[in-house]
Parts: C-alpha cells; sequence; structure tokens
C-alpha cells in the first residue's frame, strides 16, 4: 500500500536537523566589553553570536590570521572570534554594538 506524501515527509529529518552548535567562550577583553553594553546592544550581539555558533563560516577571515571578522549592518553588531579545528568551540575575541 502506497504512503501518501504526508507520511514520507513528516518521516524524515531534515538536512539542517542534528547540526551542532559550536560552544562559545569570550576571552577576558570581551567580557569587559559585555559588561559595558545596554540590555538591547546584549540582545542584539547574543542574535550574532548564536548564528556564528551555529556556522563559524559566517564572518570574513582576516588575512594572516585565524581570526574570522562578523559584522551585522542590520543588528549594528561586530563580533571578531576564531574557531577551534574541529570547529566546536567558538572563542570570541572582540565584541562591539
Amino acid at each position: 500500500m502506497p504512503t501518501s506524501p504526508v507520511s514520507r515527509t513528516s518521516s524524515r529529518v531534515s538536512p539542517d536537523h542534528g547540526s551542532r552548535r559550536a560552544h562559545v567562550i569570550m576571552v577576558e577583553s570581551a567580557l569587559a566589553q559585555l559588561a559595558k553594553l545596554t540590555a538591547s546592544e546584549t540582545h542584539r550581539l547574543d542574535r550574532a553570536i548564536v548564528a556564528i555558533s551555529v556556522n563559524p563560516e559566517l564572518g570574513t577571515e582576516v588575512p594572516g590570521t585565524l581570526l574570522r571578522d562578523y559584522a551585522d549592518e542590520v543588528d549594528g553588531v561586530r563580533v571578531i572570534y576564531y574557531v577551534t579545528a574541529l570547529k566546536t568551540i567558538t572563542i570570541v575575541a572582540y565584541v562591539e554594538a
């Protein structure tokens, strides 16, 4: 008996399902910058950090370094970070909002 398209679709796992977010660590200077931000700025920055943790290649490479620079013009935030070799940890070196 053929199955309906709905039952076949509902049993599938989307390609994005199961993707893991990197653990995010902020260095001391980034934590100091974070402490100076308003609640609204922190919220905007949080969205950017979540996006980076899901896709560490969002930022552009900083030539000659392991750093990446992510700027979100809409939210007005910038994050400079690097990712470990296995992409399981993202280390945030600088933030601005």
